[in-house]
């Protein structure tokens, strides 16, 4: 059903947005080791086990979700559907899960409250500190429950695909709506070479919206993290589109869970296509996963419906695999279920 959606999507797509939206940083090895790290794994179910019907909701921040199972920041929608990230949150809403909205989003997040669901924020700090209070002022009055502040990104990476194509600048009519400053002119984003754990610090002092650190692999950077007062980790390497050649998620993630021990949730993003995926992730210590590529194939494909497609089918799927597997609920879920990589 993925695949089928994909093709459907690319379809439909002018060729370079779907290279954007499909592509990685450099010889993209780690896009596609994101799957195949995923593909290596080996389950090792139990039986017996008198699951009866499962129970997949997940609760983060207070937020209750159908399926430990969201929406990861995906920037420019409208290149993709002309209602853009308002379909997404419709989907997302009908899902019954939470959409992070991009900080690159071609829609006011104004407007994707206004159509239903729970939100989060994604955040690149801007070197101006007072522009980047304000996008997260405008966030809280948007009702936005999160912040992930992405930090794997002091500089753009090496984006092949969309060099070749020439991919620069949106078409006309479209723009960063969260880089409008106070004049309505529209900043670059800038990515900041700068950026250290004081920046943390001072967002902590900004908002009172828990602040989701999104972009470690490293089991050090995850317990920095946590003295830093974070109130989550994300592991991720930004869909291959950061450091080409960094570890695949799923990889990274024990060791992350292992430093954090239980003291802030680890959710992943990052190459999840099936429940089997979703499964293997929780049950090596992930609170939840963050799906983006495969949302906006559905996005693509079917707007707002095809959102929630791709959404129930995960959903499903994993319902499936947790009955497979002997376990009644995400939280049964242990790590001697991953028997093996091959």
């Amino acid at each position: 059903m993925l695949t089928e959606l994909a093709a459907r999507a690319r379809a439909r797509l002018d060729p370079a947005h779907w290279d954007f939206f499909a592509g990685g940083a450099g010889d993209e090895r780690t896009l596609r080791a994101n799957e195949e790290a995923f593909q290596r794994l080996r389950l090792l179910p139990r039986v017996l086990r008198a699951t009866g019907p499962r129970d997949l909701r997940t609760t983060l921040f207070g937020t209750e979700l159908s399926a430990p199972l969201l929406v990861a920041p995906t920037a420019f929608h409208r290149l993709a559907h002309p209602d853009g990230e308002l379909a997404t949150a419709r989907g997302a809403a009908a899902a019954g899960t939470v959409l992070v909205v991009s900080m690159a989003a071609t829609t006011p997040v104004e407007d994707i409250a206004a159509a239903g669901g729970p939100l989060w924020f994604q955040l690149y700090p801007q070197p101006d500190l007072e522009f980047t209070a304000a996008v997260v002022r405008r966030a809280e009055r948007a009702g936005c429950r999160a912040l992930v502040v992405t930090v794997d990104s002091p500089v753009f990476g090496r984006r092949e695909r969309d060099r070749r194509n020439g991919f620069t600048d949106l078409p006309a009519g479209l723009v960063c709506e969260h880089l409008r400053d106070g004049t309505g002119r529209v900043r670059d984003i800038v990515m900041d070479a700068d950026l250290g754990w004081e920046r943390i610090d001072w967002l902590r002092g900004v908002t009172g919206l828990p602040i989701v650190l999104k972009g470690l692999l490293h089991p050090a950077d995850a317990l920095l993290a946590v003295e830093h007062g974070v109130s989550a980790v994300l592991v991720s390497n930004h869909g291959g589109r950061q450091l080409d050649g960094a570890v695949a998620t799923v990889d990274a993630l024990p060791a992350v869970v292992k430093a954090v021990g239980g003291q802030v949730p680890v959710l992943l993003d990052g190459g999840i296509r099936c429940g089997a995926d979703i499964l293997a992730a929780l049950a090596l210590g992930a609170g939840a996963v963050l799906v983006g590529r495969p949302v906006l194939w559905g996005l693509a494909a079917a707007g707002a419906d095809g959102v929630r497609q791709v959404l129930d089918l995960l959903r499903e799927d994993l319902d499936r695999a947790l009955a497979l597997a002997g376990a009644r609920r995400p939280a049964d879920l242990t790590g001697d279920l991953v028997a093996a990589r091959c």
